[in-house]
């Protein structure tokens, strides 16, 4: 595990699915190549589109080869040239060169922006026992009048049965994340999220779990945050490889901040 995975499992399910964009993805095959089709609809009814496919050639993977709407274009690509070791490199508004190293259960990571020179980044995650995960992070700003480090975080997870527990710091040490995930069946999911500062004790970010119980209904979503915005959504395969997500969003009582959106995938 990555240390920027040790919070995932809580934080996935109270994160993803939750879309105001209407958006169609369409993913197929061009002989060796992979491609995707992403089409999103603005609020005002224009379509923008984004073209991506990935490949592999002579070792060299081509994990992401994009070109967008307003004419930018992003790439990423990674290889492997030892056992546990991953180089990569990724180019859209910067350029980051990456390696990943992965010996037994310990995985650490760093990237350099080569394009200006000015960051570095690293992070370790130890996984100590079965089910328990510790690491760190740290950013480093390597030029300029704030050379120095920038960030560094420590965190925890646990996984045991059907809890999930996850503790990490934020903004230098001055706030502590947790993230709690508890498996209540193999239907039923809850989670929350919660920070903690000498400003505030506690805050209650979200709330949130998910269902899947019902019969053809697929997996049904919903949440509340801290602002009063309560969200729901319902991801579900009507049709097979196709796959539909809605979501609804509204803050209170006010119907004048209702938001929807609409996805497909196939």
């Amino acid at each position: 595990m990555k240390f920027g995975d040790i919070s995932k499992p809580s934080k996935d399910l109270l994160n993803e699915d939750y879309t105001s964009a209407i958006t169609l993805k369409c993913k197929g095959k061009a002989g060796p190549f992979d491609v995707t089709v992403e089409t999103l609809r603005s609020p005002a009814g224009a379509l923008s589109s984004k073209v991506g496919g990935k490949f592999a050639y002579a070792g060299l993977n081509f994990d992401k080869v994009q070109a967008t709407a307003d004419g930018s274009h992003v790439l990423e690509t990674s290889l492997v040239p030892c056992t546990g070791c991953k180089l990569t490199f990724k180019a859209n508004k910067g350029a980051d060169l990456g390696v990943e190293y992965t010996k037994g259960a310990i995985t650490t990571t760093g990237s350099l922006d080569v394009l200006s020179m000015s960051k570095l980044y690293t992070s370790t995650c130890i996984g100590v026992k079965p089910g328990i995960n510790i690491g760190g992070d740290l950013s480093y700003n390597i030029s300029g009048d704030k050379a120095g480090p920038s960030s560094y975080n420590l965190g925890a997870s646990y996984s045991g049965g059907p809890l999930f527990a996850c503790v990490t710091t934020a903004s230098k040490f001055s706030e502590i994340n947790m993230g709690l995930l508890y498996k209540y069946n193999a239907d039923l999911s809850l989670a929350s999220s919660t920070t903690h500062s000498s400003a505030k004790k506690v805050d209650l970010l979200a709330i949130g779990g998910s269902y899947s119980g019902f019969a053809n209904m697929g997996v049904i979503k919903a949440k509340i945050g801290s602002d009063g915005v309560a969200s729901a959504c319902l991801v579900k395969e009507i049709y097979p490889k196709v796959n539909l997500t809605a979501s609804g969003s509204i803050k209170g009582k006010d119907f004048g901040t209702f938001k929807y959106g609409l996805g497909v995938t196939m």
